[in-house]
């Protein structure tokens, strides 16, 4: 997750760098050189690229590239940190939806959490006046999109390889990037094309390191770890792109972060407890 959390990191700076171009057309091509990196692994670990549970793969993808599109929405039009805080609110979807897809129960002190993160967001696009509600709302549908991706993610550890399941999201996002690029592109000029290389590099070895990572542990769990990032976006976002954040901005990104972390915790130690009450009966 700490290999995960520096990757995505600097696939962000590099998809703020080409915030002249399209957004879709930034999926394609961070999509397309995914397909070409997971499949040479694919076929060097002599794995299926086609996988069995082929639904579950395409609604992975389905989801995961609704939640890039939005992310890279937000990403090129408010300020990095900002973008990367909304995104953060994904392991409360990952909660909630859990309830449904796995049955995992939530207690209601976490409940109690999430609002206290939410509060957060609504305190930054109060006080930040580059933050429209408009793209808060879609960072917020990107958070949902990633939390229903990661639970399919968690729904077919031990039945997929790892890559498998990774070239399916970049499959499906480059599909649907190159249809909508068709009618809406923008040639690349001299580094635009370094830096949708580097896109697609930084956000595959990311994208593998967190998938294994997902497969290995409780999607919820590697929030606390994924918050370190947060760190990587204030610093790039005031050095590379100019974009300091005021008191009350930095406020509301620490309600975001003690308000997941703090249900992740609390999380940990109830199962601990379940474990050695059961252990005892």
């Amino acid at each position: 997750m700490f290999f995960s959390t520096l990757a995505f990191s600097l696939a962000n700076v590099f998809v703020k760098q080409v915030s002249h171009l399209p957004t879709m057309e930034i999926v394609f091509f961070r999509c397309l050189f995914g397909v070409m990196f997971c499949y040479y692994g694919l076929r060097k670990a002599n794995a299926d690229w086609k996988g069995s549970n082929r639904t579950m793969l395409l609604l992975r993808g389905l989801f995961g590239t609704s939640a890039l599109y939005f992310f890279f929405l937000t990403v090129q039009n408010i300020p990095l940190a900002s973008a990367q805080t909304i995104q953060y609110l994904s392991p409360i979807f990952t909660t909630i939806i859990a309830i449904f897809l796995l049955k995992e129960k939530v207690k209601l002190l976490q409940w109690f959490f999430y609002a206290i993160a939410f509060a957060g967001v609504v305190f930054i696009e109060q006080f930040d006046t580059r933050i429209s509600l408009y793209y808060l709302f879609l960072g917020i549908l990107s958070a949902f999109g990633s939390g229903m991706a990661y639970n399919l993610v968690r729904s077919l550890r031990e039945r997929e390889h790892p890559l498998t399941v990774v070239f399916h999201f970049q499959l499906v996002g480059m599909v649907a990037g190159f249809l909508f690029t068709i009618f809406n592109w923008k040639t690349p000029v001299g580094l635009d094309w370094v830096y949708l290389f580097l896109i697609g590099v930084a956000s595959q070895v990311g994208q593998i390191f967190l998938t294994n990572a997902l497969q290995k542990e409780k999607a919820a769990s590697v929030a606390i770890i994924n918050y370190s990032g947060l760190l990587y976006g204030l610093g790039f976002g005031w050095f590379v792109f100019g974009e300091p954040q005021s008191f009350e901005s930095l406020l509301g990104m620490l309600l975001v972060v003690a308000g997941v972390v703090s249900s992740v915790i609390y999380s940990r130690r109830q199962r601990e407890i379940e474990k050695i009450e059961a252990s005892v009966a």
